[in-house]
């Protein structure tokens, strides 16, 4: 139901635009999330939006690089990176928060599938 799609290798210092498109329901009502994890790690929070994109929250490591956006006309998040760096190389997991802390995973019931971000340093 959640389909993230934006990733690939790219440069340090360049930027990527990872999108999430939700099918089969809605989730305007949602806050929603992005996430990410590399082998060997747990899932950690990248990014947060409101279900009225009034707010936002992010993690330290990616605050003033990283943007999170919606666009419920398309059921649609996004999370813009720039300047991105070595460390940023992840998969990246868009997720529909359902209660609960938001920077905890167990508080999201739906899961898009995972984009893998390579950065070369």
């Amino acid at each position: 139901q959640l389909q993230a799609s934006g990733g690939g290798l790219v440069q340090a210092g360049g930027s990527l635009r990872l999108s999430c498109a939700a099918s089969g329901r809605t989730f305007r009502d949602n806050y929603m999330a992005w996430f990410r994890q590399v082998p060997g790690k747990e899932r950690e929070f990248v990014a947060a939006i409101s279900w009225n994109g009034v707010a936002s929250y992010y993690a330290d490591s990616v605050k003033g690089r990283f943007t999170i956006s919606r666009d419920d006309a398309k059921n649609s998040v996004y999370l813009q990176m720039n300047s991105l760096k070595f460390e940023d190389t992840a998969v990246y997991y868009c997720a529909a928060h359902s209660g609960g802390s938001m920077y905890s995973t167990k508080s999201f019931d739906y899961w898009g599938q995972g984009t893998l971000v390579t950065v070369s340093s």
